[in-house]
């Protein structure tokens, strides 16, 4: 049976994710409100942003900048894109 859940980046009723992707409170209301598409579609994004921003995960800023960068993503808000990111056409 395949489970899903109203995505709050999409805001329609989609696929969900098959487990909670971070442990505690957050990786459950991400379960809960996101689809299967819009996780996969940040994790591309986020990839993009460490490789071109040089982000350094050992570092607390840039773990908070990519959280805070997570929630815009998610909720459909403007979000930060690499340096001459074209998105392609839709």
């Amino acid at each position: 049976m395949t489970r899903t859940v109203l995505c709050r980046k999409y805001q329609e009723e989609m696929l969900g994710l098959d487990s909670p992707p971070y442990p505690g409170p957050k990786g459950e209301e991400i379960y809960n409100e996101v689809s299967r598409q819009a996780w996969e579609e940040w994790q591309k994004h986020q990839t993009m942003l460490i490789n071109e921003k040089h982000l350094n995960m050992r570092d607390a800023e840039s773990r908070k900048f990519l959280q805070e960068e997570m929630e815009k993503f998610l909720s459909g808000q403007d979000f930060e894109q690499a340096e001459g990111y074209v998105p392609p056409d839709q």
